[in-house]
């Protein structure tokens, strides 16, 4: 027996269920659309929760990179759409002059700064206290630096995907629209201050609870590796860390040989044990091998992963 064919009332009654159902799914998709415009066009204030006065932070991704290094003073690589050292669950391109531990002091304090305001919004500040607050003096050599520093991050670009565990694409930041790590900035030199602006786009890399706190006073008595290491130590709340000694290396941005780097990188650990940011730092071969470094962290401050808040711990 063959099956009935669908008489041409039943088809019609069908394509108009059809057209009527694809008409509603349409509006759900605009509506959503235009949700998230008015959401994106709503001014955000970069929530930190548990930030505290003597606490700066970095979000993980950019912490965890090479895009701050502890280079040696000189001239500058110039980068252009270089592929930044990172873990694998990101991809990071930067075009820019080579940043240091010095810039990556200057971000901390405008992400700083900024928290009272709206993402977007002009943050001003006075420019003798924001030396001030980064442990630097007042002179004219630290205004040109600052000037400087200043005019290199409002230039320096960045592409950002982080992507999920099954590898799948969990955001990407820079893609249809530059990214500037400062967006932008004016300096009044009769009153002495900076005028500037943060992406709105940050909240997106400080959300999911994705970033570290630094204890800022103990920063700020730390040499220059010891300050990227010290970055590193606070995007993760596991208590034992271990490194490859040439991940540690290419993050570094270290052109000596890897003897001068492992003296470096043994000196840097004895200055984070000394202020009590890690215990135990040593150099070992792992199961396979490969040289690590290896340490115990010793957060008096509060920590942050994707798990949230965790204790304190001594």
């Amino acid at each position: 027996m063959t099956n009935p064919q669908p008489s041409s009332t039943t088809s019609a009654v069908t394509a108009r269920f059809n057209a009527a159902f694809g008409r509603v799914q349409e509006l759900s998709r605009l509506a959503g659309s235009q949700s998230e415009a008015k959401q994106a066009e709503t001014p955000k204030q970069l929530f930190l929760p548990g930030m505290e006065e003597f606490m700066r932070a970095m979000p993980n991704h950019v912490a965890r990179s090479s895009l701050y290094a502890p280079i040696a003073k000189g001239k500058r690589t110039f980068h252009r759409e270089a592929l930044l050292v990172t873990r694998r669950d990101a991809v990071i391109t930067y075009t820019g002059e080579q940043l240091d531990e010095a810039d990556a002091d200057l971000c901390m304090q405008l992400f700083f700064e900024a928290i009272p305001y709206p993402l977007g919004k002009p943050v001003t500040l006075n420019r003798a206290g924001l030396l001030t607050a980064m442990g630097r003096c007042t002179g004219k050599h630290d205004y040109e630096w600052l000037h400087r520093r200043m005019k290199a991050l409002t230039s320096a670009t960045l592409f950002i995907e982080a992507k999920k565990r099954d590898g799948s694409t969990k955001y990407h930041i820079g893609s249809t629209e530059a990214f500037h790590i400062v967006q932008g900035f004016r300096y009044d030199e009769v009153a002495g201050t900076y005028t500037f602006t943060l992406d709105p786009r940050w909240a997106v890399l400080f959300g999911n609870q994705e970033f570290g706190f630094l204890d800022w006073d103990k920063r700020l008595r730390l040499g220059q590796l010891a300050k990227s290491l010290q970055r590193l130590v606070s995007t993760s709340a596991d208590t034992v860390q271990r490194y490859s000694l040439a991940l540690l290396k290419e993050r570094a941005q270290y052109r000596s040989p890897m003897r001068k780097f492992k003296e470096a990188l043994t000196a840097a650990m004895r200055e984070l044990e000394q202020l009590e940011i890690i215990a135990g730092g040593c150099i070992k071969h792992s199961t396979k091998g490969e040289e690590q470094a290896v340490w115990t962290k010793l957060p008096k401050e509060k920590s942050y992963d994707r798990n949230g808040l965790t204790a304190d711990r001594e």
